[in-house]
């Protein structure tokens, strides 16, 4: 379902891009070192550069994982380089050691264009800057001082999605739509194959339940996803628990507090296997992190309980096929790893409520074929 966004585009529109494009950029490098909900609500932005610039060399920067990103999108991005960390980044510790190479590789590669689509730029933008390209776009916070014309301000009440368009927008690049990306390998379907195939799982006939999420304030109560998937049960043949080998304990907790059966997967899906397992449910149950961004590019209907999470960025375009569940409390967006007032945010989501909007969504969603 094609979204226009809330906001109009020409409050962002006061300067001349064409410079940026004439000459057409050989080299461009697209800075953006998170986790994989971020990367993939990144795409459209990607593809809308691709699109604009086919015969650039796009390398991404990015966190070591995402060479994996890079590679599953490789009609976008060309190169990978990983990003060692500095220090006030929290996605990871820094590798102090790694950086003067870093910084010397990146500019060895003369960049005609680096875009710092990472976010509002207090930090990232002194990264990108070190890079030595030729010109730069990104963001600045309300009032500070761009660094070079291709800055633009931080559009603090848009959706995820539309923040990178807009900076594309900036840059003098059209939107190719807002829907969200995840291609799926041979690998990653002969793997999910072989699970269902143990597992008697049939596409469309079985709801998976991800109680997990790398902060635990962003994680609403095992017991309560286990009532939830109890209530599912008397709908679908099977539940399936995925999660991370990190999660398979969390993972044990939701199985062991369930009357129904359940299998449990946790653990034993690579990211691509994942995400055909999702491709071939009924509904994804979970909380706001990446599996939810899998499950909206993959289109598989969900139901995502939000903790703590800023609502108007990250809940999915498409509200009917994605139910955002959450309950507003003052201190969201929520900055905390562990929850220091006892997690009203979560617990303010009742299990009838998270019952109510998946039984809602399996009743309108017809039963889909991987």
């Amino acid at each position: 379902m094609e979204v226009v966004s809330p906001n109009h585009e020409s409050r962002f529109t006061n300067h001349d891009a064409k410079a940026f494009w004439d000459p057409p950029p050989g080299r461009v490098a697209v800075f953006r070192a998170l986790q994989l909900g971020d990367m993939l609500c990144s795409v459209p932005a990607l593809r809308a550069l691709r699109t604009h610039a086919p015969r650039a060399r796009i390398t991404l920067i990015g966190l070591p994982w995402a060479a994996a990103f890079a590679e599953r999108f490789a009609h976008y991005i060309d190169e990978f380089i990983p990003f060692p960390g500095v220090p006030g980044f929290p996605e990871q510790t820094p590798d102090l050691g790694a950086l003067p190479r870093f910084i010397a590789e990146t500019r060895e590669r003369r960049f005609d264009l680096a875009i710092q689509l990472h976010g509002s730029g207090e930090l990232s933008n002194l990264v990108v800057l070190a890079f030595g390209a030729r010109n730069y776009g990104g963001f600045v916070r309300a009032g500070a001082v761009p660094p070079a014309p291709g800055f633009m301000g931080w559009p603090e009440d848009e959706p995820e999605i539309w923040r990178y368009l807009r900076l594309m927008q900036f840059l003098g690049v059209s939107p190719r739509g807002v829907a969200l990306e995840f291609p799926l390998a041979d690998r990653d379907w002969e793997e999910y194959a072989a699970l269902a195939r143990v597992h008697d799982l049939q596409p469309g006939q079985y709801v998976c339940v991800h109680p997990g999420a790398r902060l635990l304030t962003r994680r609403w109560p095992t017991e309560r996803f286990a009532a939830v998937a109890d209530e599912l049960a008397n709908v679908v043949p099977r539940i399936v628990i995925t999660g991370s080998a990190d999660e398979r304990a969390l993972a044990a907790r939701v199985q062991g507090a369930m009357r129904r059966p359940a299998v449990n997967l946790s653990g034993h899906t690579r990211l691509g296997s994942l995400a055909a397992l999702i491709a071939g449910s009924r509904l994804l149950l979970c909380n706001d992190t990446g599996v939810s961004h899998v499950a909206a590019a993959l289109g598989t209907p969900s139901v995502v309980i939000s903790s703590g999470t800023d609502v108007r960025r990250w809940a999915p375009l498409d509200a009917q096929r994605h139910r955002f569940i959450y309950h507003m409390v003052p201190c969201r967006p929520c900055a905390h790893s562990e929850c220091p007032i006892g997690h009203p945010c979560a617990l303010g989501v009742p299990v009838e409520r998270v019952a109510h909007a998946s039984r809602d969504v399996l009743q309108e969603e017809p039963v889909h074929a991987a």
